[in-house]
């Protein structure tokens, strides 16, 4: 991996947010996904059944319901990420390690949160895991002009915006879908995953962050 070569730092660490800080999948995101459904279903006349199928749909084919939305219907995004992101009760809702804040003080360079989510629930989510201080920057869905991941018009945005050459950087991703499109930039890539499966776009594969500075501190 060729950011662990680098002078520490000179190291650039690029986080996803959703299932790669946190558990989304056990609590926000079966919630998000109802309040999509209702969104669709209040501005589209869908039944719910319905609804849930567009959804699935949308996101299989863009790559997000909010493009899906934007390019079918015209969606406005920001009505959409407004209506579709609230969560009174978020930090009862985040789901983490105790051991990453440690992980990432661990992490020697700048470390930048890359998120397609909006920039409110963005710090929400950091400030409920008592994350936000280990971080330089917090990159959304906005600071994208809404084209966010795996588009590379967010990748160059936020390399222009931060003053940064991608050989620098590490993306640290669920998404293989977002690292094939960091990998296409010249960044190193590290999936957090506990598949097994090797693919030509990623360097690191780990169960959790909570791992990655092991392996950065065995190969530097």
């Amino acid at each position: 991996m060729r950011i662990v070569r680098l002078p520490p730092r000179r190291r650039v660490w690029i986080f996803d947010l959703d299932n790669t800080l946190h558990d989304a999948s056990a609590r926000i995101f079966p919630a998000m996904h109802v309040q999509i459904n209702d969104y669709i279903r209040r501005h589209l006349g869908l039944d719910e059944a319905g609804a849930n199928a567009l959804r699935h749909v949308f996101w299989q084919r863009y790559g997000t319901t909010m493009k899906g939305l934007m390019r079918r219907y015209g969606t406005d995004p920001r009505h959409f990420l407004h209506e579709t992101h609230r969560f009174p009760g978020i930090a009862e809702m985040v789901v983490s390690e105790n051991a990453l804040k440690h992980a990432l003080s661990r992490l020697d360079g700048q470390k930048i949160v890359f998120t397609n989510a909006p920039r409110r629930y963005a710090e929400e989510v950091l400030a409920a895991l008592g994350l936000a201080r280990w971080f330089d920057a917090v990159y959304t869905i906005e600071d994208a002009r809404y084209r966010g991941k795996p588009e590379p018009h967010g990748f160059h945005r936020l390399l222009r915006l931060h003053d940064l050459d991608a050989h620098r950087c590490a993306m640290i991703d669920d998404s293989l879908d977002n690292l094939r499109a960091a990998k296409r930039l010249g960044m190193s890539t590290v999936w957090v995953s506990r598949e097994r499966r090797a693919t030509p776009h990623v360097d690191l594969r780990v169960a959790s962050v909570v791992d990655l500075p092991r392996y950065v501190f065995r190969h530097a």
